[in-house]
């Protein structure tokens, strides 16, 4: 049985403020935890209305401190925006406070668009080419420190706080793979290039002190519901999310819709149907059947699931009914192949 893990982006539904979005947020990771999710990740986004995770390692923080042992962490941190010492005090600090609770997954697009990324780090100079030398230099300052070493993260030297490589192309599967890191690829919006950077990313891994074999996790849009129409009907929100996200028009997450097609063009369709292929939405029966079959076809090491909902209670819901997968699913799964779990 491979582990199901959850990405949220704090969604803010129409109407509701950053604190309600804050306080679902933590009542869905608590929910996870009891119901036996391996992770709960935030991921960084800026200047989005609809989003509550900007400062992703506060949130951390809120998640891990109401929270007793599901490890919580970022899906993820875009380097880019930040001093590699910066993050590095950052995660030192939380993986002191919430000790071999932590995760470190990095990204290496600015999660926004480039004038807010010009804002976010002004003296940046094509900062994401800086993305390899920046990931070793995060390294080096959580091992342990060495004799005459000037430059240092307290908290965070010697914690060794686990580092994932996240991606939507074929760059940071080559570079996981080189450095021998976990890869998470963002299969629940860019699907296009997933099969071949899970292929890159397995061929050309390279054993290292924080992994000795490939550990591929992949993203899902996942929305479970009693039946297939009202999973349907709650998906329709992250979809109006991404049409007006692409019209220009971001916004908080809309609430949800019986006829999707009155709202886009068949351009639109087009688009969002595509990016957001990696989506099981359905009863227990459907969602169980689209699983088994991606599962059984990519074989991930793990799987992470994503649902940007309006509603509260349809978020609590979906995660409970696919958390009653696993044991059916785990049929699907060649254990005798799997990685340990970093």
């Amino acid at each position: 049985m491979i582990p199901f893990s959850i990405l949220d982006l704090a969604p803010i539904p129409r109407g509701a403020t950053a604190t309600e979005a804050l306080a679902n947020t933590l009542a869905l990771a608590r929910h996870a935890e009891a119901l036996g999710y391996r992770r709960y990740w935030l991921a960084e986004h800026h200047n989005m209305p609809g989003i509550a995770s900007a400062a992703t390692g506060i949130v951390i923080a809120h998640v891990a401190g109401g929270t007793r042992s599901i490890r919580v962490g970022s899906g993820g941190v875009m380097l880019p925006n930040h001093s590699p010492l910066v993050v590095a005090e950052q995660f030192g600090t939380l993986a002191s406070l919430y000790p071999g609770r932590i995760d470190l997954g990095l990204g290496r697009a600015p999660g926004t668009d480039m004038q807010t990324a010009r804002a976010l780090r002004r003296d940046a100079v094509d900062s994401a080419d800086q993305f390899p030398q920046d990931v070793l230099e995060l390294q080096g300052y959580f091992a342990a420190a060495q004799p005459g070493q000037h430059l240092r993260a307290v908290p965070g030297e010697g914690l060794e706080v686990p580092i994932w490589l996240l991606g939507s192309s074929l760059f940071s599967a080559q570079l996981a793979a080189m450095l021998g890191l976990p890869f998470a690829f963002a299969s629940h919006f860019a699907p296009d290039l997933m099969r071949q950077a899970l292929d890159i990313y397995r061929n050309r891994f390279e054993p290292s002190r924080q992994l000795d074999r490939p550990y591929a996790m992949l993203a899902a849009n996942v929305i479970a519901a009693d039946t297939d129409a009202e999973a349907r009907r709650q998906f329709t929100s992250q979809q109006q999310s991404f049409v007006n996200l692409r019209r220009g028009t971001p916004g908080q997450v809309p609430p949800p819709i019986d006829d999707i097609d009155s709202f886009w063009s068949p351009a639109e369709r087009a688009t969002v149907e595509r990016a957001l292929a990696v989506s099981f939405v359905g009863s227990p029966d459907t969602v169980r059947a689209g699983l088994s079959a991606f599962i059984a076809d990519l074989q991930p090491d793990e799987l992470m699931i994503t649902a940007h909902l309006h509603d509260q209670p349809a978020r609590l819901r979906s995660i409970e009914l696919v958390a009653a997968l696993k044991t059916p699913l785990a049929a699907a799964i060649a254990s005798d192949t799997r990685a340990p779990h970093p």
